[in-house]
C-alpha cells in the first residue's frame, strides 16, 4: 500500500543527451585494477552513487548531504545539505533541477521508506511517495518514476503521480530494475517470480517478455538506451549474457572468469560495441559485443566467433577488491564500482570509496587500461 502527494511545480525539460563516437573493433577485454589508498578515510560516509541517464553527471549520497558531479570536465556542480541527515538513494533526471531522493537509515525527515521529489531550483519537496516498506531503488526517466521495493516495483506517471503499473518480483534486496531512455522506447527488465528469470515491459507496445536468463539468482543487469538489449549476470558471476528484448534471444555470451564473483555493475555503450563488467575481484574489464542492432531487431554473428577469449586469471587482472564487501544491512552498500563510457575510446569508474577514475582502454590490442584521471571526489568543494 502506498499514499502519494503532489506538487503543481512541473519539471524542467531536461538536456537532450549526447552519445560517444564509435570506436575501432576488438577482439580481446581490456582490464583496470583500480588503486586502494587504505589510508585516507573520509569522516563522510558515501552511502550511494548513480548515473545519469546520458552518463555525463553522477550524484553522490553521503551520510550529511548529496551531490553532484560532471564527469567531462571533472566538477562537482553542487551540494546540498538539508540539515537533516544524509541520503542512501539520489536519483537524477538527466541534467534538469528535478531529483528523487531517498533518506538514510538516520535521516531525521526523511525515512528509507519513503520517496522524494525534489525541485532543487525552488530547493522544496515537490511530491513525495510513501510505502509500508524500505525502498530499494528509484528510477527516473521523462515520463516514469519507478520505486522499486523488496518484492513489488510501482511505476507512477512523472507528471500526474499517478500509478500506472504494479509488477510483483522474486526477492530484490539490491532493487535491481532498468529502464530505456530514448523517447521513442518505454522499456523496463527486472526479476521475475522465479529464480534466473526477468521481466521485460515494453510498455508503448504492450508486450511483457519473460527470459529465462540464468540458473541461479540474478545479481545485476543493465538496458541499452533503447532498451533493446538486455545484459546479465547470475550470482556465480562467471558469464555475462545479452538478450533481445524483443523476442528473448541470446545474442551472445562473454566469460569474465572461471571463480565465482559478485558482479557489482554491468555497462552497454550506446553503440551496441562494448560492455564493462566489475566485480570484487577488483577489476574493470570490456568486452567488445558481436551483436548487431537494425530497425529494432538485434542479431548476432556465427557461434563459432560468439564473445572474447576467456579471462586470464594472473596478478595483473585479479588483485584484492578496491572496496571489501559490506557487511550492513544496505545491499546497495556493497556495490563498489559504477562506471559510464565516455568519448575517445573512455570508460570511468567511480568508486564506493569516493574515487573517480578516466581510463583509455586499446579497442585494438586490449590489456591493462591506461589511467589518465583519478580524483578523491569526496575531498573536492564547489
Amino acid at each position: 500500500m502506498t499514499s502519494t502527494t503532489l506538487s503543481t511545480s512541473p519539471p524542467l525539460l531536461p538536456r537532450p543527451s549526447t552519445e560517444p563516437t564509435q570506436p575501432p573493433v576488438s577482439n580481446d577485454p581490456p582490464s583496470f585494477t583500480p588503486i586502494h589508498d587504505a589510508s585516507d578515510i573520509n569522516q563522510i560516509e558515501l552511502l550511494s552513487v548513480s548515473w545519469n541517464q546520458d552518463y555525463g553527471c553522477f550524484a553522490a549520497g553521503t551520510s550529511q548531504d548529496f551531490r553532484i558531479y560532471n564527469c567531462q570536465p571533472f566538477k562537482e556542480t553542487f551540494r546540498r545539505n538539508l540539515k537533516t541527515g544524509g541520503f542512501k538513494i539520489v536519483e537524477m533526471l538527466f541534467r534538469c533541477n528535478i531529483l528523487a531522493l531517498v533518506g538514510g537509515e538516520s535521516n531525521s525527515h526523511y525515512p528509507p521508506n519513503k520517496v522524494i521529489i525534489w525541485d532543487d531550483h525552488q530547493s522544496r519537496c515537490i511530491g513525495e511517495f510513501a510505502f509500508r516498506s524500505e525502498v530499494r531503488a528509484v528510477k527516473l526517466r521523462r515520463d516514469r518514476i519507478v520505486v522499486v521495493l523488496e518484492h513489488k516495483i510501482y511505476v507512477y506517471g512523472f507528471m500526474d503521480l499517478k500509478l500506472l503499473h504494479q509488477i510483483e518480483t522474486l526477492a530484490n534486496p539490491r532493487g535491481l530494475c532498468c529502464l530505456s531512455h530514448h523517447s521513442n522506447t518505454s522499456v523496463l527488465a527486472c526479476p521475475g517470480l522465479y529464480r534466473g528469470l526477468i521481466r521485460v515491459e515494453h510498455f508503448g507496445l504492450n508486450i511483457m517478455k519473460l527470459i529465462n536468463a540464468h540458473d541461479s539468482h540474478i545479481a545485476c543487469l543493465t538496458l541499452t538506451l533503447d532498451g533493446l538489449l538486455l545484459a546479465t549476470a547470475s550470482t556465480k558471476g562467471t558469464l555475462i549474457r545479452i538478450f533481445n528484448t524483443m523476442d528473448g534471444t541470446r545474442l551472445q555470451e562473454v566469460r569474465r572468469g572461471v571463480d565465482r564473483a559478485d558482479i557489482y555493475s554491468i555497462a552497454l555503450s550506446p553503440n551496441f560495441q562494448w560492455l564493462a563488467v566489475s566485480s570484487d575481484k577488483g577489476t574493470v574489464h570490456i568486452f567488445h559485443l558481436r551483436v548487431r542492432v537494425f530497425g529494432g531487431h538485434s542479431s548476432s554473428q556465427p557461434s563459432s566467433v560468439q564473445g572474447p577469449a576467456l579471462l586470464h586469471q594472473n596478478s595483473s587482472t585479479s588483485l584484492d577488491a578496491l572496496i571489501p564487501p559490506s557487511t550492513g544491512a544496505n545491499p546497495s552498500s556493497s556495490l563498489s564500482f559504477m562506471r559510464a563510457f565516455g568519448s575517445q575510446n573512455t570508460v570511468v569508474v567511480v568508486g564506493m570509496n569516493g574515487s573517480f577514475y578516466r581510463c583509455n582502454f586499446d579497442p585494438v590490442h586490449g590489456g591493462e587500461m591506461l589511467q589518465q584521471e583519478y580524483v578523491r571526489f569526496l575531498k573536492t568543494k564547489t
